[in-house]
């Protein structure tokens, strides 16, 4: 099984709401910073866009373009992480990422070097 594996993407309108999901097995069980990553087919040469990360103490960091609407939360017992997302809008469309770091906790912020990767799942946002 992959150690990371996301769920929950989906078409939605302008203004609508997501829950992503990412489910976290072998060693990314242990993780101790997570987070959530976004890109558009458009830019590949950006790279991946840090959205949201939370370490395994509870704190949390959010993009600007995020925050107060975006919520980032775990559910330690069944170590999945998820991404509440509200308020959605035709810029938010892109394939997000899970993230875990097994190591150490999120030192770097968005920076920080991550050991795992989920698969993707795709996010679009129409108006």
């Amino acid at each position: 099984q992959a150690p990371l594996v996301e769920s929950g993407g989906g078409s939605v309108q302008t203004g609508g709401s997501l829950r992503l999901s990412c489910a976290a097995s072998g060693t990314a069980f242990s993780a101790k910073c997570m987070g959530w990553f976004r890109q558009t087919p458009g830019n590949p040469g950006k790279g991946r866009e840090g959205v949201a990360i939370r370490d395994f103490r509870g704190n949390t960091t959010y993009a600007e373009n995020a925050k107060g609407r975006f919520t980032i939360s775990q559910d330690n017992a069944k170590n999945i992480l998820y991404l509440q997302m509200n308020s959605l809008k035709p810029e938010d469309t892109a394939t997000y990422y899970c993230a875990a770091l097994v190591g150490r906790d999120c030192w770097r912020g968005f920076y920080t070097y991550f050991d795992y990767w989920g698969q993707g799942t795709q996010v679009t946002v129409s108006s």
